[in-house]
């Protein structure tokens, strides 16, 4: 039968407003891809990333694009070739894994020779805020035992400091999401690092990130905008000693997969992150955290409502994704 590919955008509302050094959000806008044989549907989910050059309306047309030749009878190792990292592919990617789950009555740990997936604990992130409002989140949170503040230059040890006295037993690590300086780094490392703070996400732009090398890195550091593919991998030597892998910038499970594989190899540790998102976001990215150090996966507990069928999430632990939502 003909593959048939269907895709549409979707809008979460997040529980409150979410803030990043790069902005504001309200919604988690998200595209949805379904992937019918006749018989089957896969499914997949990626989040448009505006730092990437991405909306909604450029990943459904690189998606629609390829309706004749996913017609023809693309597939998933083909698909690599032909579309770019990114959402686009990571959306048809993921669909891809699921629906070759369905017809195979295989979960995609099987066909991809993982184990078994176990529980994993995620962080939960606290986004920008004044040292006053990040106190208060942290103690609403504090029975979680890995708290990833979002910083952005402003009073960041402040901040530190407040979420420590919020909840003094969680673990801390930061992101800055590029937006300090080389020697706002060196000035923080310092005393991040005396305050415990356990890494140290995407401390400067990606642009930027040569001066890494030059200088020690008091709390070890984590590549996440400097880390698209696997591509990607080679020149991060000597910058961080974290990468971070989300399937909305590798382009898919297929890729990120590979970066897992390479990572080990150049001894990195690996973190798995994610996009706002529901539960078929991060699904497919539950293979990953399976290898990863640090795991990232929070997208739904942002959320007003996931979709349903959903993860099941209790406190910071996120089970295996059962077969109704995905793969």
């Amino acid at each position: 039968m003909e593959q048939k590919v269907n895709v549409k955008v979707e809008k979460f509302p997040l529980l409150k407003r979410f803030e990043i050094s790069r902005g504001i959000k309200r919604t988690a806008t998200v595209v949805l891809v379904e992937l019918s044989d006749g018989i089957n549907v896969g499914r997949g989910e990626c989040g448009p990333n505006l730092r990437y050059n991405e909306s909604p309306e450029s990943v459904v047309k690189q998606i629609t694009n390829l309706s004749g030749e996913i017609t023809s009878g693309l597939d998933r190792l083909e698909l690599q070739k032909i579309l770019p990292p990114g959402a686009a592919r990571n959306g048809l990617d993921c669909a891809f894994w699921d629906l070759e789950s369905k017809k195979k009555r295989k979960r995609v740990w099987e066909l991809s020779g993982f184990d078994k997936p176990s529980p994993l604990s995620t962080a939960f992130t606290l986004s920008i805020g004044s040292p006053e409002a990040m106190e208060l989140e942290a103690s609403s949170n504090a029975s979680l035992p890995l708290l990833k503040l979002k910083l952005n230059g402003v009073r960041d040890i402040e901040c530190v400091r407040a979420v420590k006295k919020g909840a003094p037993r969680s673990r801390i690590i930061v992101d800055a999401n590029e937006a300090w300086t080389a020697d706002m780094f060196l000035e923080m490392s310092t005393e991040l690092s005396i305050l415990g703070v356990e890494l140290i996400e995407q401390p400067l732009s990606a642009e930027e990130d040569d001066f890494l090398t030059t200088v020690p890195h008091p709390v070890p550091v984590c590549a996440d905008e400097s880390c698209i593919d696997s591509s990607s991998l080679k020149k991060l030597k000597g910058k961080y000693e974290v990468v971070n892998i989300k399937l909305d910038k590798a382009g898919g499970l297929t890729e990120a997969i590979q970066m897992c594989a390479i990572a080990e190899t150049l001894d990195f540790e690996v973190m798995v992150g994610c996009m706002l998102g529901t539960s078929l976001a991060i699904a497919p990215a539950f293979t990953i955290g399976q290898k990863a150090r640090f795991v990232d996966l929070d997208g739904p507990m942002l959320l007003k409502e996931d979709r349903e069928p959903s993860i099941k999430i209790i406190g910071n632990k996120i089970y295996p994704p059962t077969r109704n939502l995905w793969g």
